[in-house]
């Protein structure tokens, strides 16, 4: 935890984008609750109606409806245009917006309800519109109940904005799930106590205002709101401060899967393009089918994928016609079907295999898969996420019967941390990890060969494919990698002790493969 402190301070960056996205979710937020209550307010049918949308929301876990909105998005490209971004910024405000919604909504009807009759009716004697009783009798007495339910509303944004960087935008997200994935904590912790900070931080500005309007106290909550202004006001300059000092390079956007592979591929070309006079942004932690469809669509510009698990997913193709052919279709076929390109193989392949401990495998005599179906109801198997929803589960089982006592799901990380403590007995590992042979795992054999090849290879979107200085930068990394070195690359990020940050690892991998 030596490098806590350090890690800390550098999420400037991570730290402004939350702000911005998290004030701009509350502000649509709150445009939307405020109209929506007073219209309940005059309405018992609308106030029910209105009610019930937020609260099935808020029953919707906030990772799934922050993804429900990239394919929402994705539809909505063919109506509006390609300007349409579906990935970032939009996706995340929306989802987030929604959340929010929620306690807003529920405060301001709650505080209209209860108004004292006799001042409404005393409003009404004096012969006030519609618009001046609410603008200078309802609004001043429900405003400490409204600003109660910003305060939770924003609570909750700042929490929830985190899980953003699964769709591809930055925040205080990306440390976590970049230190989950790697198993660094000090990385995790920098990012929990930012983001909690900064809950805390807003919690305690919006109870000023809400304490100014509560005691009809003007300069308390002008103060409040003053702050909150110049929080906002100083994330705006951070963000943009490039632009405003002239930085004129192009910027490359790399997407990343979250495993630390990625993250270390990512490094790697990020690296070479910014030694070609790019600048790079990443966007790390995305799923393979948001990755697949974000570099089709130019909302990212450059991704490391997998030709099984281009094959499987997005090709739909269930046979296994060989690597070189498998190659070659999904090459013709991104020509055929998109202005994306395939750049080329990197030289390894990480395919799934099914491992387990040396000491296991011995006890139990299993050597393959054939082995393994004869003792699979007495096992646990562990997968990663998506595994067991992946057409490789269903060609595994299917060609060699297998029926385990229990499916267990992890992230990549502690799959191996399972498999060494006894909570899985068999994993679906990746064959360039360097934890297998750290850990002393056996790679059961595949006589049947359900599972397809597992190539690593560049997709390049259809801007970047068109940009022949940046395709030139990237070329010497064709071929170049062995499952060797990317096997030690990835353990370095991986291993518990002296462990390297992916970029790191980057510099290390180029420095082994002579780039």
């Amino acid at each position: 935890m030596s490098d806590f402190w350090p890690l800390l301070t550098s999420l400037g960056d991570e730290l402004g984008a939350h702000v911005l996205l998290s004030a701009a979710a509350i502000g649509l937020g709150i445009a939307m609750a405020l109209p929506l209550a007073v219209w309940a307010g005059r309405s018992q049918s609308v106030s029910r109606a209105a009610l019930g949308f937020a609260s099935l929301v808020q029953t919707i876990p906030a990772l799934a409806l922050l993804a429900l909105f990239f394919p929402i998005l994705l539809s909505l490209r063919a109506v509006f245009g390609e300007g349409l971004p579906t990935l970032g910024f939009l996706p995340a405000l929306l989802a987030l917006a929604l959340y929010a919604l929620l306690p807003i909504l529920r405060n301001a009807v709650t505080a209209q309800a209860n108004l004292d009759p006799g001042v409404i009716e005393a409003a009404d004697g004096v012969g006030m519109s519609a618009w001046q009783k609410l603008r200078l009798v309802e609004a001043p007495l429900a405003a400490p109940f409204v600003m109660a339910g910003i305060r939770t509303a924003a609570v909750w944004t700042i929490g929830a904005a985190t899980l953003s960087t699964t769709i591809g935008q930055q925040s205080l997200g990306d440390p976590i799930f970049a230190g989950l994935q790697t198993q660094n904590w000090a990385l995790v912790l920098a990012g929990c106590l930012a983001s909690a900070g900064l809950a805390l931080s807003a919690d305690l500005l919006l109870g000023l205002i809400e304490r100014g309007f509560a005691q009809r106290r003007r300069a308390l909550w002008l103060g409040g709101m003053g702050a909150v202004l110049v929080g906002i006001a100083a994330a705006l300059a951070a963000q943009f401060a490039p632009a405003l000092r002239g930085d004129a390079r192009d910027t490359v956007v790399i997407g990343a899967k979250s495993f630390s592979e990625q993250y270390v591929l990512a490094r790697l070309i990020g690296q070479r393009l910014e030694d070609a006079g790019y600048a790079v942004e990443y966007r790390d932690g995305l799923g393979s089918a948001v990755v697949h469809s974000a570099v089709t669509t130019g909302a990212i510009d450059i991704a490391i994928d997998y030709t099984g698990t281009l094959w499987t997913n997005q090709m739909g193709r269930e046979d296994n016609p060989g690597r070189e052919a498998m190659y070659e279709a999904i090459v013709a076929w991104k020509r055929d079907t998109s202005e994306a390109r395939v750049l080329g193989r990197l030289g390894f392949e990480n395919a799934y295999a099914f491992a387990m401990r040396e000491d296991r495998a011995q006890e139990l005599g299993v050597r393959d898969l054939a082995d393994l179906a004869r003792v699979a109801p007495r096992l646990t198997v562990g997968g990663d996420p998506e595994f067991f929803e992946r057409p490789e589960w269903a060609a595994v089982r299917g060609a060699y019967g297998l029926d385990f006592a229990r499916q267990r799901n992890f992230s990549p990380t502690f799959m191996y941390n399972a498999l060494r403590s006894g909570g899985a007995d068999v994993i679906s590992a990746y064959t360039s990890d360097g934890r297998i042979a750290a850990d002393r795992l056996v790679v059961l054999d595949d006589p049947r060969e359900a599972l397809p090849s597992y190539d690593a290879l560049i997709l390049l979107s259809p801007e970047a494919q068109a940009d022949p200085r940046l395709v030139a930068a990237l070329e010497p990394l064709l071929g170049a990698i062995d499952v060797a070195a990317m096997r030690e690359a990835n353990f370095a990020v991986d291993r518990e002790a002296d462990k390297r940050s992916p970029a790191e690892a980057a510099r290390e991998l180029a420095r082994a493969i002579g780039r």
